[in-house]
């Protein structure tokens, strides 16, 4: 149970959504301080409560808290903590600018609780200037003397390789307050294995924006590089594999590009440059070209498909979700692939071990919980769990498309 006094003494952080951002966070936290963790949806809380993680990014071992770790859904416990970490996603709208209404929507959250002296962190991905133009601002009208940075997240779900506590976080504080950089640094060393700190938030938030961009725009030229050698009936893989003997070729795989980070991040900066009258046509280049993978994808399949002989067949497009071993369904290209084929074909089933039926069922497909009773099998998702069952299947048409 968190306490109420001393808080002048002790840091007691409080997590700001408990998805894949900030569940991570919250479990090496609590290995150090007392701490809160705090999320408006009470499924979420409900199952984080009983050691469950739907996201299956925790099993239940993991996430065997300490008692000095409170989770709620309650704004009032947040009156509790006088450190701040908000991990709130930022999606865009129907017309491809920010949606930080999540971001917007915590500040004013901490904003009731904020004490004197209180931090306040983001680590959502931002354009420039949304951390002090914004969050700042929100928090100001409550007369309170705070201080806010910029930390950004670099968690990549379902990458057992590189989680939060082996990785280096930019942490950024526009202070000289050397009792309050010592706190922040306190408390993010205990998050992950190295710092690289900086006075300046604006730098911070672009060199996020930027990490993922950068590889947007790799896989966009890979993926434009594969209809190529398609074209020339040039095998793409051996093309890659002689390419990256030479020392200085970075290796990208074609594919279709989901999830909450590229789709997004280069919108985020394309905003905020046409504010500024700066034309980006390299950035949104490598959405054009990996948005335009999906019919890309499904006219191929459909060719494939439309060559076989259907009668009495059952067709099943295995994995759905955004990228291999993750049940993260953001911005999956996969899940409207799925849907054209279901629509043109009524013999079309779904199958992802890693989703729950009803999950599927929600996105509008016809679920099914295996894939040996199918005829022909459309691998979207190359979970390692369909894959293994690939080997298992006999005798079965299989369509793989990423290998």
């Amino acid at each position: 149970m968190i306490k109420k006094n001393k808080l002048d003494n002790k840091i007691i952080p409080c997590i700001i959504g408990l998805g894949y951002v900030g569940l991570p966070l919250l479990v090496n936290l609590s290995k150090k301080f007392e701490i809160i963790g705090f999320d408006i949806n009470k499924k979420r809380v409900n199952s984080l409560r009983n050691g469950i993680d739907l996201n299956n990014e925790f099993s239940k071992n993991e996430l065997t808290l300490k008692k000095n770790c409170l989770i709620t859904f309650d704004q009032k416990d947040l009156s509790k903590s006088n450190f701040y970490i908000i991990t709130v996603p930022t999606p865009i709208q129907s017309n491809y600018k920010p949606d930080l209404s999540h971001v917007t929507n915590a500040c004013k959250i901490i904003s009731k609780f904020i004490k004197n002296g209180d931090i306040i962190f983001l680590e959502s991905t931002v354009y420039p200037g949304v951390t002090n133009d914004i969050c700042k601002n929100i928090l100001s009208k409550t007369k309170k003397s705070f201080y806010i940075g910029y930390s950004p997240e670099r968690v990549n779900p379902g990458d057992k390789n590189h989680t939060i506590s082996k990785i280096n976080k930019i942490v950024s504080i526009e202070t000289t307050n050397r009792k309050i950089i010592n706190k922040v640094k306190k408390v993010y060393s205990h998050v992950c294995k190295k710092i690289f700190f900086s006075k300046n938030i604006r730098e911070a938030e672009t060199a996020k924006v930027i990490e993922n961009i950068q590889r947007d725009l790799n896989i966009g030229l890979f993926n434009e590089i594969y209809k190529v050698c398609e074209k020339l009936n040039i095998n793409f893989n051996e093309v890659i594999r002689l390419a990256s003997s030479k020392w200085n070729f970075i290796k990208y795989n074609k594919g279709l590009v989901g999830g909450h980070c590229l789709p997004v991040d280069p919108y985020y900066i394309s905003y905020l440059a046409k504010k500024k009258n700066v034309n980006m046509s390299i950035v949104l280049a490598g959405r054009k070209v990996n948005n335009g993978m999906k019919n890309y994808f499904l006219s191929k399949i459909k060719k494939n498909l439309n060559k076989l002989n259907l009668k009495n067949k059952k067709i099943c497009i295995c994995g759905v979700t955004y990228k291999p071993n993750v049940s993260d369904m953001r911005n999956s290209l996969a899940v409207e692939i799925s849907k054209k084929i279901s629509e043109s074909y009524s013999n079309c089933y779904t199958f992802d071990p890693l989703l729950q039926m009803n999950d599927i069922k929600k996105l509008g497909l016809r679920p099914i919980n295996n894939l040996h009773n199918s005829d022909i099998l459309i691998i979207l998702t190359r979970h390692n769990k369909v894959i293994n069952l690939l080997s298992k299947c006999k005798n079965k048409i299989i369509l793989d498309y990423f290998k």
